[in-house]
């Protein structure tokens, strides 16, 4: 009996064996780790721009704005499509799948203002088709989310120059949109006054 060339099969055997395992860790291993570069949740988008670039600087018509609690909250206009929001959640490191809240034709007229207090946070974009010749708006859209900031209400005011400011109250359960003389109302408990503009 050769006993040099059994012992030396059974190396190799052993050998094979534990190469075999190493690859099998070495595959999870891989495995484990490419299923860690994937995002997962409602936040593994990335944050989406205008594509509007007339009339100023290239951001003027989108905003974003810091939440105390690392989150963010992001507005863009699109083309010909309306007005579309994100959120940015600290614990993903993400942003959430764009989506639109007012859909409409109409040209941009104005830059998108955002303001947040204690939750709540509030929004005014306009649109127009001849607002560079000094014609007013002719959709002036109010919203206002708060909590986890999925849901928006919104309030739609027609052939109107456009809200100038949103005052938010310190517990943030109203909001006060403001131009000149004219106020528009939102409270956590009843939302906005009727209006045609629905879900």
């Amino acid at each position: 009996m050769n006993t040099t060339g059994t012992k030396a099969l059974a190396a190799g055997g052993a050998a094979v064996v534990v190469l075999i395992a190493g690859c099998g860790q070495g595959v999870a291993k891989d495995a484990a780790a490419s299923a860690g570069t994937k995002p997962k949740g409602s936040h593994s988008y990335k944050l989406q721009h205008t594509d509007i670039h007339y009339g100023g600087p290239k951001n003027r018509f989108e905003s974003q704005l810091k939440l105390p609690d690392g989150r963010r909250v992001a507005m863009h206009y699109l083309d010909k499509k309306g007005l579309y929001v994100q959120d940015y959640s600290p614990k993903e490191r993400g942003w959430s799948k764009p989506k639109n809240i007012y859909r409409t034709k109409t040209d941009v007229c104005q830059g998108i203002t955002l303001k947040h207090r204690a939750g709540t946070v509030a929004a005014i974009a306009d649109w127009a088709l001849y607002c560079y010749d000094g014609e007013p708006p002719q959709e002036s859209l109010a919203a206002v989310s708060t909590g986890r900031l999925t849901k928006w209400d919104r309030h739609l005011t027609r052939s109107f120059d456009g809200w100038a400011k949103a005052d938010i109250t310190k517990n943030g359960k109203q909001v006060t949109f403001k131009y000149n003389s004219d106020r528009l109302k939102w409270t956590k408990a009843k939302g906005f006054p009727k209006n045609p503009l629905s879900d």
